[in-house]
């Protein structure tokens, strides 16, 4: 049973700027890759792109779409502190990934998954479309160097989408979280991948949701891009939680200025199967899971309606209901913020770094300049 309670300000929130350019649209930290390594310490990617504040049409996320990457740059930033501070940027530190990579990894393989300085990433091209295939990467060496982008075989699918979403199994096999597109753009399905015995090669495991949603929750007469129109299931993220049951968020949107909420599937088979576990939140996606020592599941999420800004939700029944929201900010000037990546920063607090926007901030173009932020707070 869901407890309910009016949203409460986070207990001890902290704040602080960590990448901000002035001319520099920085965003979709969630989407660009986010692991920790064998020593505790963090690896963040972001995207950053020129931007233009005086022309706010400009920097609309289907304006920025259109320039197929142009003005646009990875940036990759480490913490050895949990997140306290952040060392100088690094850009570009892997190419885009290209049809003509080779078609698996077999040349640099085999890769122990299981070490945590060995990190898998998983991006695509045309995101979200139906011309959009998916390449893996992997580090030996916790993120300074990468091996060339391999293409995912379809398998007999229609496309596949990545948004760097993996998990390693106790038994060293990796798992891809990805998405199916449909022909005509509307329906995305999510979905598993799995590597093979040495690491080297990755091919369908299962889905996670069925082929169309029977409440058709995401249905509309949508007369938009399909950034903006209603998409059911989409950005799968996988966490193994204690006793081995795999959690994976999802996010479904009617809107993705502001009607966009978290949804929770279960596997206890390491992702074999799946079922529907629990609706996290009202409002608020993608949302970023993260299994406490303690036991307790936090999710973290941008809350894209006013009062805008980075809210929270705690279980303490491995993701069966969820209590009442904690505000972790609310000075957001506009929609465009969230995509967080959380992590337990300390025993008992949170931590977690997302892209936002001030209402505060000099700068306002639907919203103050888009920058990097991370916040800490105790998940009471």
């Amino acid at each position: 049973m869901r407890r309910f309670g009016r949203p409460g300000a986070a207990k001890d929130a902290q704040h602080t700027v960590v990448h901000r350019r002035a001319g520099q649209f920085c965003a979709w930290p969630y989407t660009m890759g986010f692991w920790e390594t064998a020593s505790g310490g963090l690896v963040a990617n972001f995207m950053s792109l020129d931007a233009d504040y005086d022309n706010p049409a400009g920097i609309s996320h289907d304006r920025l779409g259109e320039r197929g990457g142009r003005g646009s740059r990875l940036v990759t930033i480490r913490s050895a502190d949990r997140g306290r501070t952040w060392a100088d940027p690094e850009f570009d530190v892997y190419p885009r990934p290209t049809a003509d990579g080779p078609g698996d990894m077999a040349r640099w393989g085999p890769f122990d998954f299981l070490d945590r300085d060995v990190l898998v990433s998983n991006s695509s091209t045309d995101f979200g479309k139906p011309e959009s295939r998916s390449f893996v990467r992997v580090s030996t060496d916790a993120g300074h160097s990468w091996t060339p982008a391999a293409e995912l075989p379809l398998d007999g699918l229609h496309s596949l989408s990545a948004i760097n979403s993996a998990l390693v199994r106790p038994d060293g096999r990796c798992l891809l979280f990805l998405i199916q597109v449909s022909e005509d753009g509307w329906n995305r399905r999510p979905l598993v991948y799995a590597s093979t015995d040495d690491g080297t090669r990755f091919h369908f495991l299962s889905f996670i949701t069925p082929k169309h949603d029977p409440f058709a929750a995401a249905e509309g007469d949508w007369k938009s891009t399909y950034r903006f129109g209603g998409h059911r299931w989409f950005y799968p993220r996988g966490v193994m939680v204690a006793g081995g049951r795999i959690l994976c968020t999802l996010r479904c949107q009617r809107d993705p200025t502001g009607v966009m909420w978290t949804e929770l599937f279960s596997s206890d088979d390491g992702g074999l199967t799946w079922e529907f576990l629990s609706r996290v939140n009202d409002y608020g996606a993608p949302g970023s899971l993260v299994a406490m020592e303690d036991g307790r599941l936090v999710v973290v999420y941008g809350y894209r309606l006013p009062p805008y800004g980075i809210r929270a939700v705690v279980s303490e029944d491995d993701g069966r209901s969820w209590g009442p929201e904690i505000i972790v900010r609310d000075d957001g000037g506009s929609w465009d913020l969230g995509y967080p990546n959380a992590f337990e920063a300390e025993p008992g607090r949170i931590g977690t770094i997302y892209y936002f926007n001030s209402r505060d901030d000099a700068v306002q173009a639907d919203g103050g300049v888009r920058h990097i932020a991370h916040s800490s707070f105790v998940p009471e």
